[in-house]
């Protein structure tokens, strides 16, 4: 097994194989009374978020949690980061206090690989800027193989703001890396340089790609990083681009609608559809815990 987990790309076909049949044997845990496995007793983990977040940042520290493992939380807020500690800095403190992995989210894009170089444990990243995101991407593929019983041969459709997201790089690469067929449907505005290179269609059409759909994921438009208007409104983007009852209804019969979340409800996905039998949108958030107890167990498990 890997020692960091830094990208989807550093996840071959076998390895990721893996990551999700493990995931499969934790969440047998939630039907169990107990949800703990003794595995990484006395073990560290620490939870380094320069970035708000609630279920990413919740849901590592419940999959910890239930692997036994101690947990730090660590926010940059109220920190000394905030006195302008640098990243090395805190990283040398939390190698000091002798943490086993660190689970990291930075709005730079790769701080995960530096900070890598400077502790001895594992790095996790849970979200670098507009860079990456590996394990909401396991959790993605593990909810569209529990739903479809398989990934390869599936046509996913990534609908959205891709130029500003670390979810569709991660969910790009690892999809094609375990066999599914991925389409980026967005605006000529939101899709990013270089995406040409992406082993991925791009199209401009939402319409022309539903049908043939088996997986549509809708990416949150993230206001927060737009400094320019990247569409003319939002009434228009929503139509376009937004995914509502009449689209859900031209999907094939077996299809599943995903959303990695926080949604704007009304703008990228109509309430009806986020909260249809076709939503995986709660059952992602469950499988994130399940997912992320396989990479902790994987990357700390066979430690001595």
């Amino acid at each position: 097994m890997i020692k960091h987990l830094l990208s989807a790309a550093d996840l071959d076909a076998p390895t990721a194989t893996l990551v999700l049949d493990t995931a499969e044997e934790m969440a047998s845990l939630a039907a169990r009374e107990v949800k703990k496995l003794p595995t990484l007793r006395g073990r560290t983990v620490v939870n380094l978020f320069y970035e708000d977040s609630t279920r990413t940042r919740i849901s590592f520290e419940a999959a910890a949690k239930r692997l036994s493992a101690d947990v730090i939380n660590f926010s940059a807020k109220g920190s000394s980061v905030s006195k302008g500690e640098s990243l090395k800095d805190t990283a040398l403190t939390l190698q000091a206090m002798g943490a086993d992995a660190v689970v990291i989210r930075h709005p730079a894009s790769g701080a995960p690989h530096r900070l890598a170089n400077w502790v001895e444990g594992s790095v996790v990243n849970a979200g670098d800027g507009t860079h990456e995101h590996p394990t909401q991407a396991l959790l993605d593929a593990f909810t569209m193989r529990s739903r479809l019983g398989r990934l390869a041969g599936l046509n996913v459709a990534i609908v959205g703001d891709v130029l500003h997201s670390r979810v569709a790089r991660s969910n790009v690469q690892l999809l094609h890396t375990l066999g599914a067929k991925v389409t980026l449907v967005a605006p000529p505005t939101l899709l990013p340089v270089g995406v040409a290179a992406w082993p991925a269609e791009t199209c401009y059409d939402l319409d022309a790609v539903v049908p043939d759909a088996d997986v549509v994921m809708m990416l949150r438009v993230q206001r927060e990083r737009m400094n320019q208007a990247y569409f003319p409104s939002e009434r228009e983007y929503s139509r376009r681009y937004g995914f509502d009852v009449p689209r859900m209804r031209r999907l094939p019969e077996h299809a599943i609608v995903m959303h990695p979340g926080p949604m704007n409800r009304g703008m990228e996905i109509a309430p009806e559809v986020a909260d249809s039998a076709r939503s995986t949108i709660v059952e992602q958030v469950a499988n994130g815990v399940s997912v992320r107890m396989a990479v902790l167990y994987l990357l700390l498990g066979g430690k001595s």
